[in-house]
């Protein structure tokens, strides 16, 4: 059960822009039907992130559930739409981020946090009482309130956010995520003001904000007004992840536009635009690289490894 006193913001949950309301400590539910324990679907070290994220020691990831989205392309939706893992306290918690260190992950990387950032915090803080020094990473669908991020600053060393979507209505179509843009980017604004432009040492991230966005078929996801917005609010020296690896899963195929990967002649011109920008801190990937980011959460291990 719960034992941090600190979590009174389950009680009347508005950790997300749903602002579900919900009294968490007594049982209730929201949108996201999380408890007052995290549950955990999975940890271990993980190399499929951002090279200066995996390092070559691998990301210690956390990954929560369920999520605060039902994105119907989310290649991790057997965690994410449901609950699915092991219920875990915070000391549990420490002691997972305890062990990740000590198997020499680069960092700890929470992944889905939004709904558990209360506890999050209240466990980070412990670990550094007791000794943890790697940082923390927010991997986040950066559908968050602005305040919740305010409750994190000088905990989270690097953030990891999603820029999903430029428009609100094609968000509540495919995510759920009503008034998406916005608060992403307000989300995102806050998380910059924190932690700065992505700081990398010896090739390891070691503090900043690095955003990643997903480009969707036939430019659903607004990407060509997205990366203005990123270049006159955060700068051009803001690190981009810009990932093709998109590929219909979870009930993708139920809508036509985004039934089918990415082509070259939709994925290239944007590649171009962030250099026309004058972005020099980007990432990007194969197009034929989307089947190596098809996790399996049946598996002991869900992801390939090296």
């Amino acid at each position: 059960m719960m034992e941090d006193g600190s979590l009174s913001a389950l009680a009347h949950c508005e950790l997300c822009p749903k602002k579900c309301g919900v009294n968490r400590l007594a049982g209730e539910r929201g949108f996201c039907t999380c408890g007052a324990d995290c549950v955990i679907a999975h940890y271990g070290p993980h190399f499929g992130e951002e090279p200066p994220i995996s390092g070559t020691r691998g990301s210690g990831t956390v990954f929560f559930s369920p999520c605060n989205l039902r994105c119907v392309f989310c290649q991790n939706y057997q965690i994410s739409h449901r609950t699915s893992g092991e219920r875990a306290t915070i000391a549990q918690l420490v002691d997972i981020f305890i062990d990740l260190e000590a198997r020499g992950c680069h960092n700890i990387n929470l992944v889905s946090p939004t709904p558990y950032a209360p506890q999050i915090a209240a466990a980070i803080r412990r670990a550094k009482e007791r000794g943890v020094t790697l940082p923390f990473l927010y991997n986040t669908n950066a559908y968050e309130s602005r305040e919740t991020i305010r409750t994190l600053d000088g905990l989270i060393d690097i953030y990891l956010p999603d820029l999903k979507y430029a428009g609100s209505a094609v968000a509540s179509l495919l995510s759920a995520a009503p008034g998406y843009p916005k608060a992403a980017m307000e989300a995102i604004t806050e998380m910059k003001s924190q932690v700065g432009d992505l700081v990398v040492e010896r090739g390891v991230a070691r503090r900043g904000l690095l955003i990643r966005h997903l480009v969707l078929p036939g430019g659903l996801a607004g990407t060509r007004r997205l990366i203005p917005w990123i270049k006159k609010a955060l700068g051009p020296k803001t690190a981009l992840s810009l990932m093709s690896q998109y590929y219909p899963t979870c009930r993708a195929d139920a809508f036509r536009l985004i039934g089918r990967s990415i082509r070259t002649d939709e994925y290239d011109p944007l590649v171009a635009l962030v250099r026309e920008e004058g972005f020099s801190n980007v990432f990007v990937q194969e197009l034929e690289s989307a089947a190596s980011y098809r996790p399996d959460f049946t598996k002991k291990k869900p992801f390939k490894t090296k």
